[in-house]
């Protein structure tokens, strides 16, 4: 279909749907908005499919908008909003990050693991750690009455806010493509160095066991802000047949709705951590709570996110939201 030849033939008809956006309308005029509303509805859907994006479509967008505003008089209440932020942007947003999500988890445990491997396997590189005493210490008391210091409250709250901020900064810092990778394999050799600390002084199953409950969540929330962060960057280095201002806002939006929903599974995960992992209850139900976390967050986002993005969600703003497409001359 010639795009130019479909505006040609509709201006006119569409102009006139532009006016009676802008006008006082009687019973009759409503009548007409309608029916030209659904008309230059069914031409967009035309272009789209027969050209894809194009100056003709996002001129009749706009006007399109216009009349849909006149039409509903205001946009969706705010429980609507919520309720569809939460059935299909949030999930269907982070279900497009799982593979990178998997990735990241895979090389972030190789790291962590292989990190640990190596420094306990040579007593020289343990005692470039620290002197000897400290490091006992450290295994023997530091290490498990970190999760007990604190009141369990004012703990959480610590360990909520640090986890937030590591993703804040994968999120914010994801367009460069370098410090989400800096920020995981520096965690993941941190961890690994404890490891080593842990295993060199026989307490390794300990380590894992207060790690387990909280941690199952809290890397996964961390994996999934890396993801998004790498998929920003991706977003501008190969933003296929959109400008690359458009492919990072679109990228960047989705992007948004992850981190608003990390700030409440992050929130879970410190839960966990300040009232589960540091209390006097058998390690297999701290882990089970721990495995349940993570279960639900899996499910919200490969269950859910999967249903909702076999519905066309693809977690950024619907169109009326983001605003209409830019319109060049042609």
């Amino acid at each position: 279909m010639d795009a130019d030849a479909l505006t040609d033939a509709r201006r006119a008809e569409w102009e006139r749907l532009e006016q009676l956006s802008r006008a006082r309308l009687d019973g009759a005029g409503v009548d007409e908005l309608i029916v030209r509303y659904r008309a230059a509805s069914a031409d967009l859907a035309e272009l789209k499919t027969s050209v894809g994006e194009s100056p003709q479509g996002s001129y009749l967008s706009t006007i399109l908008v216009r009349a849909r505003l006149r039409l509903t008089g205001a946009s969706d209440s705010i429980l609507t909003q919520t309720s569809r932020f939460f059935t299909r942007q949030l999930p269907a947003a982070l279900y497009r990050l799982r593979w990178t999500t998997l990735v990241i988890a895979v090389a972030f445990i190789a790291v962590a693991v292989g990190t640990a491997a190596w420094i306990s396997s040579d007593p020289a590189l343990i005692a470039t750690l620290g002197p000897p005493d400290a490091l006992a210490q450290y295994a023997d008391e530091s290490f498990t009455g970190y999760y007990t210091e604190n009141p369990a409250a004012v703990f959480m709250g610590m360990v909520w806010t640090n986890n937030a901020w590591i993703a804040l900064q994968c999120v914010l810092f994801g367009v460069t493509g370098i410090w989400p990778v800096y920020a995981l394999v520096q965690n993941a050799m941190g961890l690994g160095t404890a490891g080593a600390v842990m295993a060199a002084h026989d307490k390794a199953d300990i380590m894992v066991l207060y790690i387990l409950p909280h941690g199952m969540l809290e890397m996964t929330c961390i994996f999934v802000a890396a993801a998004g962060g790498l998929h920003l960057f991706w977003s501008w280095v190969a933003p296929g047949n959109r400008l690359r201002a458009e492919s990072l806002a679109a990228e960047g939006r989705s992007l948004a709705t992850v981190a608003i929903g990390l700030v409440f599974a992050l929130f879970l995960a410190g839960l966990v951590e300040g009232f589960v992992t540091g209390w006097a209850l058998p390690w297999p139900i701290k882990i089970g709570i721990g495995a349940a976390a993570l279960a639900v967050f899996l499910i919200y986002m490969l269950v859910i996110g999967g249903r909702a993005q076999r519905r066309g969600e693809t977690g950024d703003l619907v169109e009326y939201e983001a605003g209409t497409p830019r319109l060049v001359a042609g």
